[in-house]
């Protein structure tokens, strides 16, 4: 009798992890995928070592947002990952300057981007920049530390893996989309 509930347990196991590979396997491809910053590009927003958890249902729906912290594969060399803020959206035209960022939208609307999630002493160099159907213009919120997008261009849509959206670790400072100010920026 003792082999028949060796057996039984085994075979628990093996249903348990069975049934964990079938649901968490798809969660982490598909729907939600952990994060851990490196690097000092977007603070003040968030801080190297956070622990993020990636949106990456929400894009299978819609596309990204203007304001929106995305991760997303470096273009460059699409094994590593990069966090920043979406700033430019497709067919837009971007102007930066040391005044700030003006944007004229694909529409033909002038929107001067509104940013507080950025640091005052920000230095920008003078840049205009026309996005393709499929691009996004990319950015860390601490712009005189970020390589982003002014440096190896426009991300194109298919690299973005999804938006953040948890904030776990520190726990202090956990949240629900941190960061994310989509609605703040004129669409």
């Amino acid at each position: 009798m003792p082999s028949d509930d060796k057996k039984q347990t085994i075979f628990d196991i093996l249903r348990f992890a069975l049934i964990t590979l079938i649901i968490v396997i798809p969660v982490r491809a598909y729907v939600a995928q952990p994060f851990i910053v490196s690097g000092v590009s977007m603070v003040p927003t968030f801080e190297n070592g956070e622990y993020l958890i990636i949106d990456e249902m929400s894009y299978h729906f819609r596309s990204p947002k203007r304001g929106e912290v995305v991760v997303f594969r470096y273009p460059k060399d699409p094994s590593k990952f990069y966090i920043k803020r979406v700033i430019g959206l497709p067919g837009e035209s971007l102007n930066i300057s040391s005044a700030g960022i003006n944007i004229q939208s694909a529409d033909g609307k002038n929107i001067k981007l509104d940013e507080p999630y950025i640091a005052d002493g920000t230095i920008y160099s003078y840049e205009t920049v026309t996005l393709g159907e499929n691009e996004y213009f990319v950015m860390g919120d601490n712009r005189n530390s970020s390589s982003d997008s002014r440096i190896w261009g426009p991300v194109a849509d298919k690299l973005i893996k999804g938006r953040v959206g948890l904030r776990l670790f520190p726990i202090k400072t956990a949240e629900v989309l941190p960061g994310d100010f989509s609605t703040n920026n004129n669409q």
